[in-house]
């Protein structure tokens, strides 16, 4: 059954009826972020090896994309420039050409088994400078390009969203069996023939990572 769907006399059209909804920010959560990282935010980021890169092209249309790495890569040039490397991907490189078109970006930064984030707001370019990708290198292999971060805005997430969904709790997670696969639902969109004696989450890009 489809949802209701919303009716558009009830449809937030101002910051006024936004803020009757849900209140307005204590002054120190609205001037919670600062433009540059402290030790403790670069200690965090070190250990994030999870992290979603959010962009927009030059029409404002949206993407955010998910990278990690098992040993975290991202380096501080100082304590307003980050950089996080490419690893080979399926090339479509849609961050990439939205960055070339908008600067503007987002990082959401996430440490396995920790509650809360770190989220950083800047302008980026992209590097192919070897001795840089050369520093972001896993098992003998340079990052493909870095994606160097001017931080506008850094701070800190907290925990209530990933308590919400209990995402560290392996008791709540559901049974992967039961969770669409990439190949099925890429079939399905495409109206492809799908196989279903076909191993599911057997993709070959599983043992290529690097």
């Amino acid at each position: 059954m489809a949802a209701h769907a919303p009716s558009p006399e009830h449809t937030i059209t101002s910051l006024d009826e936004l803020e009757q909804i849900l209140g307005v920010p204590h002054p120190s959560i609205a001037t919670k972020h600062t433009d540059h990282t402290m030790p403790l935010i670069r200690r965090f980021i070190s250990e994030a090896r999870f992290f979603v890169l959010a962009t927009a092209d030059a029409n404002g249309h949206c993407d955010c994309s998910p990278r990690g790495d098992l040993t975290p890569k991202t380096i501080f040039l100082d304590d307003r420039t980050l950089v996080i490397p490419d690893r080979p991907g399926n090339r479509r490189a849609d961050s990439y050409r939205n960055i070339l078109a908008n600067p503007h970006v987002g990082v959401l930064f996430v440490v396995p088994g920790i509650d809360e984030v770190v989220r950083v707001n800047g302008t980026a370019t992209l590097t192919v400078d070897p001795e840089l990708l050369q520093s972001m290198s896993i098992n003998g292999k340079p990052a493909n390009l870095g994606v160097v971060v001017r931080i506008d805005e850094v701070y800190t997430h907290c925990a209530r969203a990933i308590l919400r969904s209990r995402m560290w709790d392996p008791e709540s997670w559901p049974d992967p069996d039961e969770i669409p696969s990439l190949r099925e639902m890429h079939a399905e969109q495409h109206e492809l023939e799908h196989d279903p004696a076909t191993p599911r989450r057997q993709e070959y890009y599983r043992t290529l990572l690097y």
